[in-house]
């Protein structure tokens, strides 16, 4: 570009001041700076995760021969997937890591859209205590000895319930949703009630259809915090059979413990590297499957309900 036509751009740009910076049209340089930039970004994300991927399906002379990873492997076998889900201590955790996140999810989700609701409406009794009650725990958390005394005074140690109840409700999520609940136009809830339809009905039938995005990214919430429970699992349950997931992951793949046969219910055992990596996809793939269906939600529920809050 010549000297004369980088002037006229620059005084283009300076007339043009009231266009913000980040909605002016990117020159041919910066989207080639930005592809190559996506393009490193993805790569230092995928590339660790085709290591693990690779591993758990390499055979052990693959393994030994390429010194503990393997990217692509040339003889893939689900043997150490067999033996991780074959019923042992992995499968005890991931069956319990699903009910937790099944079931925690749903009493969340059902939380929250109730709390919401009623904070949502006008001249419901109380808003205002509740609202700061709850907005409280942003700034003050009660700590870990709290915590703890309180789920042994309720008795729910050594109990899957311990790893829900404390973390039944996530004050930014029920403002998210409160705030979505606030957009739906008024007329239209009013002549719900005209109509005849209870508070019920017109939360059943009118509120939760026009407000899946923000449900599904908010369940999606509830789902990722649930699977990846650990550190109350450890405070909380001290029987290692009730251990979910996240819990056998960090002791076999992060203390580096060895897997037993008998642990893992089978008679012969994989490279250890394997089944490693094995437990970590276990722990991954589920929850990361879940994304893409959700993906088409996310502005549209998050921004919505956190601008209009």
């Amino acid at each position: 570009m010549t000297g004369t036509g980088l002037a006229s751009r620059a005084l283009a740009r300076i007339f043009r001041a009231d266009v913000p910076p980040w909605l002016e049209e990117p020159t041919r340089l910066g989207r080639i700076l930005k592809g190559v930039a996506l393009i490193v970004i993805c790569a230092l994300v995928i590339y660790p995760f085709l290591i693990v991927l690779g591993t758990s399906l390499a055979p052990r002379q693959e393994i030994i021969d390429g010194g503990g990873f393997v990217l692509v492997p040339h003889h893939p076998t689900l043997e150490a997937y067999r033996v991780v889900l074959s019923g042992g201590v992995v499968a005890r955790s991931a069956a319990v890591s699903i009910g937790i996140t099944l079931v925690g999810t749903a009493a969340s989700l059902a939380c929250t859209v109730m709390l919401a609701y009623g904070l949502s409406r006008p001249n419901t009794t109380g808003t205002r205590p509740i609202l700061l009650l709850m907005l409280g725990t942003f700034l003050f958390a009660p700590g870990i000895i709290p915590n703890y005394l309180v789920v042994k005074q309720l008795g729910l140690l050594d109990s899957y319930a311990a790893l829900v109840v404390p973390v039944l409700l996530n004050a930014f999520n029920v403002v998210v949703v409160r705030a979505f609940f606030q957009a739906i136009p008024d007329e239209l809830i009013d002549a719900a009630r005209i109509d005849g339809a209870g508070e019920v009905r017109i939360l059943t039938r009118i509120v939760l259809p026009l407000s899946r995005a923000v449900l599904a990214v908010v369940a999606l919430y509830y789902a990722v915090s649930y699977w990846n429970t650990f550190f109350n699992a450890i405070l909380y349950l001290s029987d290692s059979s009730r251990w979910p997931l996240q819990v056998i992951l960090r002791k076999y793949v992060i203390q580096g413990d060895s897997m037993t046969a008998t642990a893992l219910g089978v008679q012969t055992l994989p490279p250890s590297q394997s089944l490693q990596m094995a437990v970590l996809v276990i722990a991954i793939v589920p929850i990361a499957a879940v994304y893409p269906f959700l993906q088409k939600y996310f502005v549209r529920g998050v921004l919505t309900g956190a601008v209009k809050g």
